[in-house]
């Protein structure tokens, strides 16, 4: 186990936003919260010891996932931000029930978005194998509006990012493996619904071509947590200068490493919470 778990109880805008992911991935979402809620101390948690998830089983990554939302829960954040798509996938009913605190995905953002931008109703998905299994954004799509959603999970695009690998002949030819097919489906709109896919943004657009609309799900998250928190009164108004704190499950400087590599400064000083 992770560590003790504590009751959820709501906090004040003084509190952090818990951001939690499989690994790295989530630093997309950290800094576009960062970006658009300058104001707001967060607490990164990456299970890096147990990642990835995309290739689990959606009952592993739900035990996992919920081990770690409590973690989190129990050091006294104002509101969880399940910043992977592939847990989000497997716990995010559970963890509105569970937590008694604003709960944030990537899913439903990034859906939402996407349905805006399209002008022909033909929207393509790139994710985990775990998530494209789940059927979430089949689910979140169809809760929208009705609209033809044409999937194609991506699985090397993670270990190319996490290798700092975001260009080269190998990485394209990946890419145009996987994206080509989107393409000739005559998508007008591509949810990047893995938030490692952002680093990868230049190559995905190179392919499928400038008139398909690229949608983040890491800065449709970011979205929802301000409105979140604003229509929760728990934002934190007055300027400050915020404290990031990273925590991995796995090695703080391996952490450290790919991090900084894939985030610049961004990533500094990393804690390990869970030796293996």
């Amino acid at each position: 186990m992770l560590g003790a778990i504590g009751s959820g109880v709501v906090n004040g805008s003084e509190a952090p936003i818990g951001v939690f992911d499989s690994g790295f991935g989530g630093l997309t979402v950290a800094r576009a919260l960062r970006d658009q809620l300058p104001n707001e101390d967060m607490v990164y948690l990456g299970d890096t010891a147990r990642s990835p998830y995309g290739t689990k089983s959606i009952g592993e990554v739900r035990e996992y996932a919920l081990e770690c939302l409590d973690y989190l829960a129990g050091t006294g954040v104002k509101a969880l931000v399940i910043a992977c798509n592939s847990a989000s996938s497997a716990v995010l009913r559970d963890a509105r029930e569970r937590y008694d605190m604003p709960v944030v995905d990537v899913i439903l953002p990034a859906a939402r978005r996407a349905v805006r931008a399209t002008r022909t109703g033909r929207i393509g998905l790139i994710c985990t194998t775990a998530t494209a299994t789940s059927g979430s954004y089949d689910d979140a799509l169809v809760a929208v509006r009705d609209v033809e959603l044409i999937t194609q999970p991506c699985p090397l695009f993670v270990e190319y990012v996490e290798a700092g690998i975001t260009s080269g002949p190998e990485l394209m030819q990946a890419a145009r493996d996987y994206l080509l097919p989107l393409r000739e489906a005559e998508i007008d709109t591509l949810i990047l619904g893995c938030t490692h896919y952002p680093l990868l943004a230049g190559v995905i657009s190179y392919v499928v071509g400038d008139e398909v609309t690229l949608v983040s799900s890491a800065e449709e998250c970011a979205r929802e947590v301000f409105a979140n928190l604003a229509d929760s009164g728990l934002l934190h108004d007055e300027p400050r200068t915020p404290r990031l704190q990273f925590l991995t499950t796995g090695s703080p400087e391996l952490f450290a490493g790919v991090g900084s590599r894939l985030m610049g400064g961004f990533v500094d000083r990393v804690e390990q919470i869970y030796p293996m």
